[in-house]
């Protein structure tokens, strides 16, 4: 089949991503009376009827029935279908097939830019697209559809990281270790990946080859709302399934405020919004405290944490908490030592709140100058 691409498919990166492997040569193409629009809340664009204007892009030709079906489950879960158009080359008309959106999706004013799309969202575009055709079986469209963003939460967590500094540790290459298979993920929500590894040994050669479980999240956010005038600290309780599962007798725990970066969003902007939907708090000012992997041996978290400085005058808990998200809150205001107090007693028993309230401990007093 030929196909007529106009957006993030031009990418032969992202194609092949999707489409499983090489892809065809492309034929450069435009089709009359299309326009290109930026999708409304979105980074991909959409096209539209407007028989004033041409839509350029690229044809695809002699894709297989195999690749047609990789493509119709990437496009198919958000309402695309195929369409038949006759689109212009230097070799004279073509007649191509091509995914035009549903009527539901809106779009915005202005000019959707290939250029910069590739310069900013391509390569995670590429790790959302190896994640889903790692399934097998592929998911139904509907459940790709609500697999989506965390799908692409995923993704800009892989495309966020970056080299930690290696003044005493091994400073690795990519070639010092392999992948040798990668099984299907399993989960719909969060994934469990089963893999076979290799990989440098301290004294030289090369390990066994190793099978390993995963747990892969997605990138985190944990802040402590701190008030530097009256010395205090901000809790959330709420259930965890966590503690149940480890036949903990009170599953309910007291925690930073916390919450999942979202794809194509800033650890800080993420912060600011959690503190804003779990506590209805405003942040004055929010004081990066570190980043760091909770439990690299198992999982792919990566926390950042934030201490934020707020105003704090409640002295009762209050609810808090989106109840379309299903959260069920109590926030507890408290002086910073009766904190500690908590935490030395084991009534604090998670492990950012740990590291917050001792990284607080050390910042204190530069904080409470600061206000």
């Amino acid at each position: 089949m030929d196909l007529f691409v106009y957006g993030t498919l031009q990418s032969r990166a992202l194609m092949g991503a999707v489409a499983g492997g090489q892809v065809a040569d492309t034929v450069t193409a435009a089709l009359d009376g299309y326009r290109i629009y930026p999708k409304k809340n979105d980074v991909v664009p959409l096209i539209a009827e407007d028989r004033d204007q041409t839509a350029r892009g690229v044809v695809y030709t002699n894709l297989d029935h195999a690749q047609m079906h990789r493509l119709n489950t990437y496009e198919g879960a958000f309402g695309y279908t195929l369409q038949k158009v006759c689109v212009e080359t230097n070799s004279g008309p073509m007649t191509v097939s091509c995914y035009l959106p549903p009527s539901s999706i809106q779009a915005e004013d202005g000019q959707w830019s290939y250029e910069d799309w590739q310069i900013h969202h391509e390569a995670p575009a590429i790790f959302a697209a190896e994640e889903l055709f790692r399934h097998d079986p592929l998911p139904d469209l509907q459940a790709l559809q609500q697999m989506w963003p965390m799908i692409e939460a995923r993704a800009w967590a892989n495309h966020r990281s970056g080299p930690s500094p290696t003044t005493q540790s091994y400073a690795a290459q990519k070639a010092d270790m392999e992948i040798h298979m990668m099984r299907p993920p399993q989960g719909a929500f969060f994934r469990l990946q089963s893999i076979d590894v290799s990989h440098n040994r301290f004294q030289g050669g090369q390990s066994d080859r190793l099978t390993r479980e995963v747990f892969s999240g997605v990138d985190a956010v944990i802040v402590l709302p701190y008030d530097p005038v009256r010395d205090k600290v901000l809790f959330v309780e709420q259930f965890r399934t966590g503690p149940l599962l480890r036949d903990d007798p009170n599953p309910w725990m007291m925690e930073a405020v916390a919450g999942m970066i979202d794809a194509r969003e800033t650890p800080d902007a993420a912060a600011l919004r959690e503190v804003t939907e779990e506590a209805q708090l405003s942040i004055t000012h929010l004081e990066p405290a570190g980043a760091h992997y909770p439990s690299p041996g198992s999982s792919t978290d990566y926390f950042y944490y934030y201490v934020g400085l707020c105003d704090l005058p409640m002295e009762a808990p209050y609810h808090g908490g989106l109840a379309e998200e299903g959260e069920d809150l109590r926030l507890h205001p408290m002086s910073f030592d009766d904190a500690m107090r908590l935490l030395n007693t084991g009534e604090i028993a998670t492990g950012p709140v740990y590291f917050l309230l001792y990284w607080l401990a050390y910042h204190r007093d530069r904080l409470r100058q600061m206000a």
